[in-house]
């Protein structure tokens, strides 16, 4: 019987090949399927490979990768992450890329460090086989209107801040980062199957498509890998946590607070909390008109004062 997901299948391959091919290639790997399953393919294509997972000493993350990398046979360098800098790296993140938003500075802080360690100019990333596959726990137990309307936004994070990040982190430190499940011929045979088919029905059900991939390639193995987020996995949230505390801060007052120091040095700036979604958004139609955020702003300003004058 032919496998169902075959063209899938095929797609994924060949974007990582295309996309490693001949090179000596670095893995932003966490351990779990996604990271794990376009590392393996990437071995029989690349020059060479080398798996870095950044996280406290015993996180989730750096023990599955730990034991992982033995059943691949890969070479996996731990990039450790500790209360001592992360101060630092949250300020080295956003003086890079300019992010304020605390989500995307705890869930970037991995791929951060990863680029800062790596030898190799090319980064291999899971990124998008979330959104793609259907993987967020957020998706699970959603009436159809809610999960549709998280499907479509998780989407719009995805493009709007996290890649731009992403890249403006790659960008810093003059890597390229390799996104196979993100190449528009895996997105458009996925986009074909049934809504039923990715739909998680529970948590374990989560990217059963890709699980299925992973299985009919053989690695049983990476299928069954439980995973963490990011930012949970890795332990950067809970360091944020620690020290946003032993500050006398909650968590987001804690980044806004260093992401003022890096940008903020005099009284002119103006500080504001604004939804990352809507920023973007906003700055995209500015952009068109021509419009700096500052000089919008400005504009603002002017309006409040003369409708009070």
């Amino acid at each position: 019987m032919e496998f169902r997901y075959t063209e899938i299948e095929e797609n994924i391959i060949k974007s990582v090949k295309s996309g490693v091919e001949d090179k000596e290639i670095g893995v932003a790997f966490s351990g779990g399927l996604d990271s794990s399953l376009v590392s393996a393919i990437a071995a029989k294509y690349a020059k060479s490979v080398t798996l870095y997972t950044c996280g406290t000493e015993n996180s989730f993350d750096v023990i599955m990768a730990k034991d992982l990398c033995q059943k691949l046979e890969l070479k996996w360098v731990h990039v450790p992450i500790s209360k001592r800098i992360i101060e630092m790296r949250i300020r080295d993140l956003i003086t890079s890329t300019g992010i304020s938003d605390p989500f995307t500075i705890s869930y970037e802080m991995p791929l951060f460090c990863v680029c800062m360690t790596a030898n190799e100019e090319y980064i291999l990333s899971g990124q998008g086989a979330d959104e793609i596959f259907m993987g967020c726990a957020k998706f699970v137990g959603q009436t159809d209107s809610d999960y549709f309307a998280l499907k479509r936004s998780s989407m719009e994070r995805l493009l709007d801040i996290s890649i731009p990040c992403e890249k403006a982190i790659a960008s810093h430190f003059s890597k390229t980062i390799i996104y196979p499940y993100m190449e528009q011929s895996v997105i458009s045979t996925v986009s074909m199957l049934k809504e039923e088919e990715l739909r998680p029905k529970d948590m374990d059900s989560r990217k059963l498509v890709l699980k299925e991939i992973a299985r009919h390639l053989g690695y049983n193995t990476i299928a069954d890998r439980k995973k963490k987020s990011s930012q949970y996995g890795s332990g950067t949230t809970d360091l944020i946590r620690i020290v946003a505390r032993e500050r006398g801060m909650m968590f987001n007052e804690y980044i806004r607070s260093i992401y003022e120091d890096v940008f903020c040095e005099t009284e002119r700036c103006v500080n504001a909390c604004i939804d990352p979604q809507i920023k973007i958004k906003a700055e995209k139609i500015l952009a068109k008109r021509g419009i700096s955020p500052s000089q919008a702003i400005e504009r603002l300003y002017r309006t409040i004062i003369d409708e009070d004058e």
